[in-house]
Protein backbone atom coordinates (compact mmCIF):
# COMPACT_ATOMS: atom_id res chain seq x y z
CA UNK A 1 0.00 0.00 0.00
CA UNK A 2 1.12 3.66 -1.26
CA UNK A 3 1.42 5.94 1.05
CA UNK A 4 -0.75 8.11 -0.59
CA UNK A 5 -3.20 5.44 -0.17
CA UNK A 6 -2.06 4.73 3.66
CA UNK A 7 -2.98 8.25 4.60
CA UNK A 8 -6.36 8.23 2.96
CA UNK A 9 -6.73 5.16 4.96
CA UNK A 10 -6.06 6.98 8.01
CA UNK A 11 -8.22 9.80 7.58
CA UNK A 12 -11.20 7.20 7.26
CA UNK A 13 -10.42 5.63 10.29
CA UNK A 14 -10.41 8.73 12.29
CA UNK A 15 -13.85 9.69 10.50
CA UNK A 16 -15.38 6.72 11.82
CA UNK A 17 -13.83 7.43 15.18
CA UNK A 18 -14.71 10.76 15.04
CA UNK A 19 -18.54 10.67 13.90
CA UNK A 20 -19.91 7.73 16.41
CA UNK A 21 -21.10 9.47 19.49
CA UNK A 22 -21.76 4.98 20.24
CA UNK A 23 -17.49 4.13 21.29
CA UNK A 24 -18.57 0.68 20.28
CA UNK A 25 -20.07 1.56 16.87
CA UNK A 26 -16.95 3.79 16.67
CA UNK A 27 -14.75 1.36 17.36
CA UNK A 28 -16.21 -1.15 15.04
CA UNK A 29 -16.42 0.82 11.79
CA UNK A 30 -13.17 1.77 12.58
CA UNK A 31 -11.56 -2.14 12.47
CA UNK A 32 -14.09 -2.45 9.02
CA UNK A 33 -11.58 0.17 7.51
CA UNK A 34 -8.61 -1.13 9.16
CA UNK A 35 -9.06 -4.75 7.43
CA UNK A 36 -7.76 -3.13 3.80
CA UNK A 37 -4.22 -2.86 5.89
CA UNK A 38 -4.21 -4.45 8.83
CA UNK A 39 -5.25 -8.31 8.83
CA UNK A 40 -7.34 -7.88 11.67
CA UNK A 41 -10.56 -9.61 12.81
CA UNK A 42 -11.03 -8.12 16.46
CA UNK A 43 -10.76 -4.71 17.50
CA UNK A 44 -10.99 -4.24 21.29
CA UNK A 45 -10.43 -1.78 24.08
CA UNK A 46 -9.34 -2.13 27.54
CA UNK A 47 -9.22 0.48 30.75
CA UNK A 48 -6.44 -0.11 33.22
CA UNK A 49 -7.48 0.38 36.58
CA UNK A 50 -3.75 0.43 38.43
CA UNK A 51 -5.58 1.17 42.39
CA UNK A 52 -8.00 -1.44 41.48
CA UNK A 53 -5.81 -3.91 39.52
CA UNK A 54 -8.47 -4.91 37.25
CA UNK A 55 -9.04 -4.17 33.49
CA UNK A 56 -12.24 -3.38 32.06
CA UNK A 57 -13.26 -4.18 28.49
CA UNK A 58 -15.65 -1.73 27.25
CA UNK A 59 -15.57 -3.04 23.26
CA UNK A 60 -15.05 -6.36 22.08
CA UNK A 61 -16.18 -5.94 18.39
CA UNK A 62 -15.44 -8.23 15.11
CA UNK A 63 -16.49 -6.83 11.44
CA UNK A 64 -20.21 -8.37 11.98
CA UNK A 65 -21.20 -7.35 16.10
CA UNK A 66 -19.89 -5.20 18.68
CA UNK A 67 -21.84 -6.55 21.73
CA UNK A 68 -22.97 -4.34 24.72
CA UNK A 69 -20.17 -5.38 26.82
CA UNK A 70 -18.50 -4.58 30.28
CA UNK A 71 -16.63 -6.75 31.05
CA UNK A 72 -14.17 -6.58 34.59
CA UNK A 73 -10.99 -8.68 34.57
CA UNK A 74 -8.80 -9.19 38.12
CA UNK A 75 -4.95 -8.84 36.95
CA UNK A 76 -2.56 -11.98 39.12
CA UNK A 77 -0.45 -9.85 41.75
CA UNK A 78 2.24 -10.53 38.73
CA UNK A 79 0.60 -9.04 35.61
CA UNK A 80 -0.55 -5.96 37.67
CA UNK A 81 3.28 -5.49 38.47
CA UNK A 82 3.88 -6.18 35.27
CA UNK A 83 0.97 -3.25 33.72
CA UNK A 84 2.06 -0.68 36.16
CA UNK A 85 5.87 -1.14 35.29
CA UNK A 86 4.87 -1.52 31.59
CA UNK A 87 3.03 1.89 31.72
CA UNK A 88 5.98 4.08 33.37
CA UNK A 89 8.00 3.45 30.46
CA UNK A 90 6.10 3.79 27.79
CA UNK A 91 7.76 5.75 24.42
CA UNK A 92 5.53 7.94 23.02
CA UNK A 93 7.33 7.54 19.66
CA UNK A 94 5.93 3.56 19.53
CA UNK A 95 3.33 3.18 22.01
CA UNK A 96 2.53 -0.34 20.33
CA UNK A 97 3.63 -3.62 21.25
CA UNK A 98 3.68 -6.60 18.97
CA UNK A 99 2.67 -10.39 20.88
CA UNK A 100 3.29 -13.24 18.79
CA UNK A 101 0.79 -15.54 20.61
CA UNK A 102 -1.62 -14.11 23.06
CA UNK A 103 -1.36 -17.16 25.29
CA UNK A 104 2.68 -16.99 25.59
CA UNK A 105 1.94 -13.23 27.16
CA UNK A 106 1.74 -12.36 30.76
CA UNK A 107 -0.52 -9.17 30.59
CA UNK A 108 -2.49 -10.40 27.27
CA UNK A 109 -3.18 -13.81 28.51
CA UNK A 110 -6.92 -13.01 29.70
CA UNK A 111 -7.38 -11.24 26.25
CA UNK A 112 -6.77 -14.76 24.34
CA UNK A 113 -8.86 -16.42 27.01
CA UNK A 114 -11.99 -13.89 26.46
CA UNK A 115 -11.47 -14.03 22.44
CA UNK A 116 -10.79 -17.75 22.53
CA UNK A 117 -7.86 -16.87 19.95
CA UNK A 118 -4.74 -17.96 22.46
CA UNK A 119 -2.65 -19.01 19.68
CA UNK A 120 -3.72 -15.76 17.71
CA UNK A 121 -1.46 -12.49 17.44
CA UNK A 122 -2.05 -9.13 18.19
CA UNK A 123 -0.82 -5.47 17.92
CA UNK A 124 -1.10 -3.68 21.39
CA UNK A 125 -1.71 0.42 21.44
CA UNK A 126 -1.39 1.67 24.34
CA UNK A 127 -3.59 5.40 24.86
CA UNK A 128 -1.93 8.31 26.60
CA UNK A 129 -3.40 11.59 27.09
CA UNK A 130 -1.68 14.27 28.88
CA UNK A 131 0.38 12.17 30.69
CA UNK A 132 -2.46 9.76 32.25
CA UNK A 133 -2.23 6.83 31.00
CA UNK A 134 -5.91 5.52 29.61
CA UNK A 135 -5.97 2.25 28.27
CA UNK A 136 -5.09 -0.10 25.06
CA UNK A 137 -6.80 -0.98 22.03
CA UNK A 138 -5.82 -4.50 21.06
CA UNK A 139 -6.19 -5.72 16.98
CA UNK A 140 -6.28 -9.31 16.71
CA UNK A 141 -5.83 -11.67 13.81
CA UNK A 142 -6.50 -15.30 13.09
CA UNK A 143 -4.26 -17.73 13.97
CA UNK A 144 -1.45 -17.34 11.57
CA UNK A 145 -1.47 -13.37 11.29
CA UNK A 146 2.07 -11.58 11.12
CA UNK A 147 2.03 -7.86 12.56
CA UNK A 148 4.97 -5.73 11.21
CA UNK A 149 6.48 -2.82 12.59
CA UNK A 150 4.47 -1.00 9.27
CA UNK A 151 1.93 -1.99 10.94
CA UNK A 152 2.58 -0.62 14.26
CA UNK A 153 3.71 2.81 12.95
CA UNK A 154 0.47 2.85 11.01
CA UNK A 155 -1.95 2.55 14.22
CA UNK A 156 0.59 5.15 16.08
CA UNK A 157 -0.95 7.52 13.81
CA UNK A 158 -4.30 7.14 15.03
CA UNK A 159 -3.11 7.07 18.73
CA UNK A 160 -4.36 10.86 19.23
CA UNK A 161 -7.79 10.39 18.07
CA UNK A 162 -8.48 7.34 19.36
CA UNK A 163 -7.32 8.86 22.82
CA UNK A 164 -9.47 11.81 22.57
CA UNK A 165 -12.40 8.79 22.00
CA UNK A 166 -11.61 7.80 25.11
CA UNK A 167 -11.23 10.89 27.48
CA UNK A 168 -14.26 11.91 25.79
CA UNK A 169 -16.09 8.71 26.79
CA UNK A 170 -14.85 8.45 30.38
CA UNK A 171 -15.61 12.14 31.05
CA UNK A 172 -19.14 11.47 29.46
CA UNK A 173 -19.47 8.64 31.71
CA UNK A 174 -18.21 10.18 34.86
CA UNK A 175 -21.04 13.01 34.10
CA UNK A 176 -23.82 10.16 33.63
CA UNK A 177 -22.39 9.10 36.94
CA UNK A 178 -22.55 12.49 38.63
CA UNK A 179 -26.47 13.01 37.67
CA UNK A 180 -27.30 10.13 38.62
CA UNK A 181 -25.85 10.53 42.05
CA UNK A 182 -28.06 13.74 41.81
CA UNK A 183 -30.85 12.38 40.60
CA UNK A 184 -30.74 9.83 43.38
CA UNK A 185 -30.19 12.48 46.12
CA UNK A 186 -33.05 14.53 44.47
CA UNK A 187 -35.43 11.55 44.50
CA UNK A 188 -34.94 11.08 48.07
CA UNK A 189 -35.40 14.52 48.82
CA UNK A 190 -38.61 14.65 46.52
CA UNK A 191 -40.39 11.49 47.48
CA UNK A 192 -39.65 13.39 51.13
CA UNK A 193 -41.22 16.70 50.20
CA UNK A 194 -44.24 14.82 48.45
CA UNK A 195 -44.89 13.17 51.88
CA UNK A 196 -48.70 14.64 53.07
CA UNK A 197 -52.45 13.63 52.71
CA UNK A 198 -51.08 10.10 51.26
CA UNK A 199 -49.73 9.50 54.87
CA UNK A 200 -52.29 10.74 57.23
CA UNK A 201 -53.32 8.25 59.47
CA UNK A 202 -56.76 6.68 58.96
CA UNK A 203 -57.88 5.70 61.80
CA UNK A 204 -56.17 7.67 64.25
CA UNK A 205 -59.47 8.50 66.39
CA UNK A 206 -60.37 4.98 65.82
CA UNK A 207 -59.28 1.49 65.38
CA UNK A 208 -55.61 2.54 66.00
CA UNK A 209 -56.38 5.38 68.48
CA UNK A 210 -53.71 3.25 71.21
CA UNK A 211 -51.14 3.04 68.67
CA UNK A 212 -51.13 6.75 67.42
CA UNK A 213 -51.17 7.38 71.26
CA UNK A 214 -47.96 5.87 71.59
CA UNK A 215 -46.11 6.87 68.44
CA UNK A 216 -46.32 10.62 70.07
CA UNK A 217 -45.07 8.81 73.42
CA UNK A 218 -41.97 7.56 71.25
CA UNK A 219 -41.59 10.15 68.76
CA UNK A 220 -39.80 13.01 70.55
CA UNK A 221 -36.72 10.43 71.85
CA UNK A 222 -34.00 8.45 69.56
CA UNK A 223 -35.32 4.97 71.31
CA UNK A 224 -35.31 2.31 68.57
CA UNK A 225 -38.91 1.07 67.43
CA UNK A 226 -40.00 -2.13 66.10
CA UNK A 227 -43.45 -2.19 64.32
CA UNK A 228 -44.81 -5.17 64.25
CA UNK A 229 -48.12 -6.58 62.17
CA UNK A 230 -49.21 -8.44 58.99
CA UNK A 231 -48.22 -7.36 55.81
CA UNK A 232 -50.13 -4.36 54.23
CA UNK A 233 -51.42 -2.92 57.61
CA UNK A 234 -49.90 0.11 57.29
CA UNK A 235 -46.73 -0.19 59.29
CA UNK A 236 -44.69 2.44 56.54
CA UNK A 237 -47.42 4.93 57.38
CA UNK A 238 -46.82 4.70 60.72
CA UNK A 239 -42.96 5.22 60.69
CA UNK A 240 -43.24 8.32 58.48
CA UNK A 241 -45.24 9.55 61.30
CA UNK A 242 -43.17 8.93 63.99
CA UNK A 243 -40.66 10.53 62.15
CA UNK A 244 -42.77 13.50 61.06
CA UNK A 245 -43.32 14.34 64.89
CA UNK A 246 -39.97 13.66 66.34
CA UNK A 247 -37.02 16.01 66.84
CA UNK A 248 -35.25 14.92 63.48
CA UNK A 249 -38.58 15.91 60.89
CA UNK A 250 -36.50 18.11 59.37
CA UNK A 251 -33.69 15.36 58.33
CA UNK A 252 -34.37 12.89 55.79
CA UNK A 253 -36.42 9.85 55.84
CA UNK A 254 -34.58 6.73 54.55
CA UNK A 255 -37.13 3.80 53.95
CA UNK A 256 -35.62 0.51 52.89
CA UNK A 257 -37.12 -2.90 52.33
CA UNK A 258 -34.90 -5.45 53.78
CA UNK A 259 -36.57 -8.16 51.19
CA UNK A 260 -35.96 -6.29 48.24
CA UNK A 261 -32.05 -6.51 48.00
CA UNK A 262 -30.28 -9.22 47.16
CA UNK A 263 -28.51 -10.77 50.03
CA UNK A 264 -24.93 -10.16 48.14
CA UNK A 265 -25.81 -6.57 47.72
CA UNK A 266 -27.37 -5.95 51.33
CA UNK A 267 -24.35 -5.02 52.86
CA UNK A 268 -23.56 -2.58 50.88
CA UNK A 269 -26.50 -0.80 50.17
CA UNK A 270 -26.75 -0.27 53.51
CA UNK A 271 -23.31 0.46 54.87
CA UNK A 272 -22.06 1.49 51.52
CA UNK A 273 -18.56 0.61 49.89
CA UNK A 274 -14.75 2.07 49.57
CA UNK A 275 -13.41 1.53 46.31
CA UNK A 276 -11.90 -1.58 44.75
CA UNK A 277 -14.39 -2.99 47.95
CA UNK A 278 -15.12 -5.96 45.54
CA UNK A 279 -15.05 -6.52 41.68
CA UNK A 280 -17.54 -4.05 39.89
CA UNK A 281 -17.12 -1.40 42.99
CA UNK A 282 -15.21 1.11 40.73
CA UNK A 283 -16.16 4.30 43.05
CA UNK A 284 -16.70 4.91 46.75
CA UNK A 285 -20.73 4.85 47.73
CA UNK A 286 -22.70 6.01 50.39
CA UNK A 287 -25.25 3.85 52.32
CA UNK A 288 -28.57 3.78 53.07
CA UNK A 289 -27.30 4.99 56.86
CA UNK A 290 -25.08 7.81 55.73
CA UNK A 291 -28.01 9.12 53.66
CA UNK A 292 -29.77 8.94 56.89
CA UNK A 293 -27.47 10.91 59.07
CA UNK A 294 -29.41 13.70 60.91
CA UNK A 295 -32.88 11.86 60.31
CA UNK A 296 -34.41 8.83 60.61
CA UNK A 297 -34.04 5.51 59.02
CA UNK A 298 -36.77 2.75 58.28
CA UNK A 299 -35.86 -0.69 57.75
CA UNK A 300 -39.04 -2.49 56.47
CA UNK A 301 -38.93 -6.27 56.16
CA UNK A 302 -36.19 -6.54 58.69
CA UNK A 303 -36.56 -10.26 59.22
CA UNK A 304 -35.45 -11.03 56.01
CA UNK A 305 -31.48 -8.91 56.77
CA UNK A 306 -28.63 -11.79 56.28
CA UNK A 307 -26.93 -12.49 59.18
CA UNK A 308 -23.74 -10.90 58.19
CA UNK A 309 -25.54 -7.94 57.94
CA UNK A 310 -27.32 -8.26 61.33
CA UNK A 311 -24.09 -7.97 62.67
CA UNK A 312 -22.79 -5.16 61.04
CA UNK A 313 -26.48 -3.76 62.47
CA UNK A 314 -25.95 -4.42 65.64
CA UNK A 315 -22.66 -2.35 65.78
CA UNK A 316 -24.81 0.49 64.68
CA UNK A 317 -26.83 0.02 67.41
CA UNK A 318 -24.82 -0.34 70.16
CA UNK A 319 -21.74 2.04 68.92
CA UNK A 320 -23.77 3.98 67.42
CA UNK A 321 -21.10 3.70 64.52
CA UNK A 322 -20.63 1.66 61.16
CA UNK A 323 -17.77 1.14 58.22
CA UNK A 324 -18.27 1.12 54.66
CA UNK A 325 -17.79 -2.16 53.20
CA UNK A 326 -14.22 -2.75 52.07
CA UNK A 327 -13.14 0.16 54.46
CA UNK A 328 -11.37 1.18 57.49
CA UNK A 329 -12.95 4.71 58.40
CA UNK A 330 -15.06 4.61 61.56
CA UNK A 331 -17.88 6.68 60.57
CA UNK A 332 -20.50 8.14 63.05
CA UNK A 333 -24.14 6.96 62.52
CA UNK A 334 -26.71 10.11 63.71
CA UNK A 335 -29.84 8.19 63.23
CA UNK A 336 -32.67 7.16 64.50
CA UNK A 337 -33.77 3.84 63.75
CA UNK A 338 -37.34 2.45 62.92
CA UNK A 339 -37.65 -1.37 61.76
CA UNK A 340 -40.68 -3.65 60.74
CA UNK A 341 -41.23 -7.26 60.18
CA UNK A 342 -44.32 -9.12 59.80
CA UNK A 343 -42.62 -12.38 60.96
CA UNK A 344 -42.50 -13.70 64.04
CA UNK A 345 -38.48 -12.82 65.21
CA UNK A 346 -38.61 -15.72 68.00
CA UNK A 347 -38.74 -18.50 65.58
CA UNK A 348 -36.54 -16.81 63.32
CA UNK A 349 -34.08 -16.83 66.57
CA UNK A 350 -35.47 -20.65 67.57
CA UNK A 351 -34.32 -21.23 63.36
CA UNK A 352 -31.06 -19.74 63.48
CA UNK A 353 -31.88 -17.17 61.35
CA UNK A 354 -32.29 -14.03 63.45
CA UNK A 355 -30.01 -12.60 66.18
CA UNK A 356 -31.56 -12.79 69.56
CA UNK A 357 -28.90 -10.10 70.97
CA UNK A 358 -30.20 -7.57 68.00
CA UNK A 359 -33.72 -8.29 68.92
CA UNK A 360 -33.21 -6.99 72.50
CA UNK A 361 -32.00 -3.81 70.75
CA UNK A 362 -34.92 -3.25 68.42
CA UNK A 363 -37.26 -4.39 71.02
CA UNK A 364 -37.42 -1.55 73.53
CA UNK A 365 -40.33 0.05 72.29
CA UNK A 366 -42.45 -2.56 70.38
CA UNK A 367 -45.37 -1.33 68.69
CA UNK A 368 -48.11 -3.42 67.31
CA UNK A 369 -50.36 -2.64 65.17
CA UNK A 370 -53.76 -4.24 64.51
CA UNK A 371 -54.82 -5.99 61.21
CA UNK A 372 -57.94 -4.70 59.80
CA UNK A 373 -60.43 -7.14 60.35
CA UNK A 374 -59.95 -6.35 64.08
CA UNK A 375 -60.72 -2.90 63.34
CA UNK A 376 -63.61 -2.44 61.00
CA UNK A 377 -64.37 0.76 62.65
CA UNK A 378 -61.36 2.10 60.16
CA UNK A 379 -63.02 0.75 56.72
CA UNK A 380 -65.44 3.30 55.65
CA UNK A 381 -62.89 6.39 56.37
CA UNK A 382 -60.15 4.27 54.37
CA UNK A 383 -62.55 3.13 51.85
CA UNK A 384 -63.43 6.88 51.36
CA UNK A 385 -59.31 8.06 51.48
CA UNK A 386 -58.54 5.71 48.63
CA UNK A 387 -61.52 6.27 46.46
CA UNK A 388 -60.62 9.81 46.10
CA UNK A 389 -56.99 9.36 46.26
CA UNK A 390 -57.18 6.80 43.19
CA UNK A 391 -59.91 9.00 41.10
CA UNK A 392 -57.23 12.03 41.17
CA UNK A 393 -54.39 9.79 40.54
CA UNK A 394 -56.49 8.73 37.54
CA UNK A 395 -57.60 12.04 36.61
CA UNK A 396 -61.39 10.96 36.79
CA UNK A 397 -63.35 14.25 36.10
CA UNK A 398 -65.69 13.56 39.04
CA UNK A 399 -64.98 11.00 41.94
CA UNK A 400 -66.69 7.84 41.89
CA UNK A 401 -69.54 6.77 44.60
CA UNK A 402 -70.62 3.72 46.39
CA UNK A 403 -74.11 2.05 46.07
CA UNK A 404 -76.18 1.38 48.48
CA UNK A 405 -74.86 -1.70 50.40
CA UNK A 406 -71.14 -1.66 49.05
CA UNK A 407 -69.41 -0.34 52.13
CA UNK A 408 -71.83 -3.54 53.71
CA UNK A 409 -69.57 -6.10 51.46
CA UNK A 410 -66.31 -4.20 52.47
CA UNK A 411 -67.01 -4.59 56.32
CA UNK A 412 -68.20 -8.45 55.57
CA UNK A 413 -64.69 -9.34 53.72
CA UNK A 414 -61.62 -10.54 56.58
CA UNK A 415 -59.64 -8.95 54.55
CA UNK A 416 -56.15 -11.01 54.75
CA UNK A 417 -53.95 -8.43 52.69
CA UNK A 418 -55.60 -5.97 55.20
CA UNK A 419 -55.26 -1.99 53.95
CA UNK A 420 -53.41 -2.81 50.63
CA UNK A 421 -55.21 -5.17 49.67
CA UNK A 422 -58.38 -2.87 50.27
CA UNK A 423 -56.61 -0.28 48.15
CA UNK A 424 -56.17 -2.95 45.31
CA UNK A 425 -59.59 -3.53 45.31
CA UNK A 426 -60.75 -0.02 45.54
CA UNK A 427 -58.30 0.29 42.43
CA UNK A 428 -59.78 -2.38 40.29
CA UNK A 429 -63.05 -1.69 40.92
CA UNK A 430 -62.90 2.36 40.26
CA UNK A 431 -61.27 0.84 36.83
CA UNK A 432 -64.00 -1.30 35.72
CA UNK A 433 -67.11 1.02 37.40
CA UNK A 434 -65.69 4.54 36.44
CA UNK A 435 -68.66 5.27 35.04
CA UNK A 436 -71.29 3.80 37.35
CA UNK A 437 -71.18 2.98 41.16
CA UNK A 438 -68.84 1.28 42.48
CA UNK A 439 -70.66 -2.20 44.32
CA UNK A 440 -67.94 -4.65 45.12
CA UNK A 441 -70.02 -6.91 43.79
CA UNK A 442 -66.61 -9.38 43.36
CA UNK A 443 -66.11 -9.34 46.98
CA UNK A 444 -67.88 -12.82 48.38
CA UNK A 445 -67.50 -12.60 52.35
CA UNK A 446 -66.68 -16.07 52.95
CA UNK A 447 -63.81 -16.67 50.67
CA UNK A 448 -59.97 -16.21 51.31
CA UNK A 449 -59.86 -13.31 48.58
CA UNK A 450 -62.22 -11.08 46.86
CA UNK A 451 -60.17 -12.86 43.54
CA UNK A 452 -61.90 -16.21 44.63
CA UNK A 453 -65.62 -17.06 43.87
CA UNK A 454 -68.05 -20.24 44.03
CA UNK A 455 -64.93 -22.34 44.69
CA UNK A 456 -65.56 -26.08 44.17
CA UNK A 457 -64.67 -28.71 47.30
CA UNK A 458 -61.18 -29.67 45.16
CA UNK A 459 -60.57 -25.41 45.50
CA UNK A 460 -61.03 -25.02 49.63
CA UNK A 461 -57.33 -26.93 49.87
CA UNK A 462 -55.50 -24.21 51.00
CA UNK A 463 -52.50 -24.38 48.42
CA UNK A 464 -54.98 -24.90 45.96
CA UNK A 465 -56.90 -21.25 46.74
CA UNK A 466 -53.55 -19.83 46.70
CA UNK A 467 -52.13 -20.85 43.61
CA UNK A 468 -55.13 -19.65 42.40
CA UNK A 469 -54.87 -16.41 43.98
CA UNK A 470 -51.32 -16.14 42.49
CA UNK A 471 -52.90 -16.75 38.80
CA UNK A 472 -55.10 -14.21 39.22
CA UNK A 473 -53.00 -11.67 40.13
CA UNK A 474 -50.67 -12.58 37.72
CA UNK A 475 -53.52 -12.12 35.24
CA UNK A 476 -54.57 -9.06 36.40
CA UNK A 477 -50.98 -7.53 36.16
CA UNK A 478 -49.99 -9.45 32.75
CA UNK A 479 -47.23 -11.27 34.33
CA UNK A 480 -45.43 -8.85 35.78
CA UNK A 481 -44.17 -10.21 39.47
CA UNK A 482 -41.54 -6.95 40.32
CA UNK A 483 -42.03 -3.40 40.71
CA UNK A 484 -44.47 -0.71 40.79
CA UNK A 485 -48.29 -2.39 39.56
CA UNK A 486 -46.90 -6.35 39.60
CA UNK A 487 -47.85 -9.42 41.14
CA UNK A 488 -46.22 -8.92 44.45
CA UNK A 489 -47.26 -5.24 44.92
CA UNK A 490 -51.24 -6.37 44.32
CA UNK A 491 -51.01 -9.16 46.58
CA UNK A 492 -48.84 -7.58 49.50
CA UNK A 493 -45.96 -9.46 49.77
CA UNK A 494 -42.11 -9.64 49.24
CA UNK A 495 -41.47 -10.15 45.58
CA UNK A 496 -38.90 -12.82 46.64
CA UNK A 497 -41.46 -14.63 48.71
CA UNK A 498 -44.18 -14.42 45.96
CA UNK A 499 -41.68 -16.43 43.36
CA UNK A 500 -40.08 -18.97 46.19
CA UNK A 501 -44.60 -19.57 46.20
CA UNK A 502 -44.59 -20.10 42.56
CA UNK A 503 -41.50 -22.22 42.11
CA UNK A 504 -43.23 -24.39 45.28
CA UNK A 505 -46.62 -24.64 43.57
CA UNK A 506 -45.33 -25.13 39.85
CA UNK A 507 -46.81 -21.76 38.33
CA UNK A 508 -44.76 -20.93 35.52
CA UNK A 509 -43.09 -17.13 35.20
CA UNK A 510 -40.52 -15.55 33.39
CA UNK A 511 -39.51 -16.94 30.26
CA UNK A 512 -41.43 -20.30 30.93
CA UNK A 513 -44.42 -18.25 31.60
CA UNK A 514 -44.43 -17.29 27.78
CA UNK A 515 -47.67 -14.96 27.02
CA UNK A 516 -50.07 -16.91 29.24
CA UNK A 517 -51.16 -14.22 31.50
CA UNK A 518 -51.03 -11.80 28.91
CA UNK A 519 -54.18 -9.44 29.31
Amino acid sequence: MTESQQQKLQISAMNELIKNSDIRLAFQRCLIVLREFLPVDYISLHLFDEGLGIIETLVDATVNVSPVINNISVLTPEARELAAQSIKYIDPGKPYEIIDRLGDSVMAEQLGVDLGTPDSASLVLDLCQDGRYLGSVAFTGAPGAIYTHEHGAFVTTLHDTMACVVSRFLSLRECNRLRDSLADRANFLQSELLRGVDDQIIGADFGLKDVVASCRQVAPTDTPVLLLGETGVGKEVLAGAIHRISSRRDGPFIKVNCGGIPATLIESALFGHVKGAFTGALSDKKGYFERAQGGTIFLDEIGELPMEAQTRFLHVLQDKSFERVGGGKLRKANIRVLAATHRNLEKLIQEGKFRRDLLFRLNIFPLTIPPLRQRKVDIPPLAAHFISKIAGDMGLPEVPFAAPGAVDRLLEYQWPGNVRELANVIEREIIIRRDGPLTFEGINPDAESPFLKHCRPDEMILENIIAKHIVHGLRMTGGKIEGKGGTAELLGINSRTLQSKMKKLNIPFGRMAGDIYSV
